[in-house]
């Protein structure tokens, strides 16, 4: 098994160049476990975690709802914001500047074949990384992403998580909400969730956080959680 993951840090980069860039790493780790199984002589497969920001931009999932999307076009041109229909699962989300989005393409054969884990893992990883900066933050029974006070009537989400598995290799992931501009989740039915609200780490705290800062450390605990060597 490979534990090396190499980490790249994308920057501020365009959805729809980003999700190319993506598949081609995502593409080239399937073509590798498929061209092993008939080798004499398997090579290792490559991993990777991805941390991007992007400009604004809205995905709908292949289980979301259109109507969950609040504008037509006309008002994503004045959102300057773009639309894209995606191939990871859950349902519309919103990404943007301030937005921390990590995109592990791994091969789960390096760490542990179970889609469910993988997902609590990544979890797991914002809830240590928000109590780092005193946001208490975890679960919400039968949700996938992370939240604040989960259980009662001011639940809100501030981290949303997305993935496609395939051939134990992932792609997409998760999105934290750092310094996002939340007056544009108001355009959409956030996940189709319709009696949730959404949060961030500036709105919690009172104040902008160091995006730099956060990305260290949130880095770190993925590496530990997934026993992972990042390069």
């Amino acid at each position: 098994m490979n534990k090396e993951v190499i980490f790249q840090d994308w920057g501020m980069l365009d959805y729809q160049e980003a999700w190319d860039k993506q598949e081609a790493l995502f593409q080239k780790t399937v073509d590798l476990k498929i061209a092993n199984r008939s080798s004499a002589d398997p090579l290792p497969t490559p991993n990777y975690l991805v941390f991007v920001e992007h400009p604004h931009v809205y995905t709908l999932g292949k289980s979301g709802k259109p109507e969950n999307l609040l504008l037509d076009e006309h008002g994503l041109e004045e959102k300057d914001a773009s639309y894209y229909k995606i191939n990871r699962g859950g349902d519309i989300t919103y990404h943007g500047p301030g937005q921390l989005v990590g995109y592990p393409i791994l091969d789960l054969d390096n760490f542990f074949t179970d889609i469910h884990l993988y997902l609590r893992t990544l979890e797991e990883a914002v809830i240590l990384t928000l109590a780092d900066f005193g946001v208490q933050a975890g679960r919400s029974p039968g949700l996938t992403g992370v939240w604040l006070d989960a259980e009662n009537a001011n639940a809100r989400k501030i981290c949303a998580l997305g993935v496609r598995c395939s051939r134990w290799v992932t792609m997409h992931g998760f999105a934290l909400n750092v310094n996002a501009r939340l007056d544009y989740f108001k355009n959409i039915v956030p996940c189709g969730i319709e009696d949730k609200g959404v949060t961030s780490m500036e709105r919690e705290l009172g104040r902008k956080l160091d995006m730099g800062e956060v990305k260290k450390i949130l880095k770190g605990h993925i590496s530990v959680l997934f026993g992972m060597e990042l390069i």
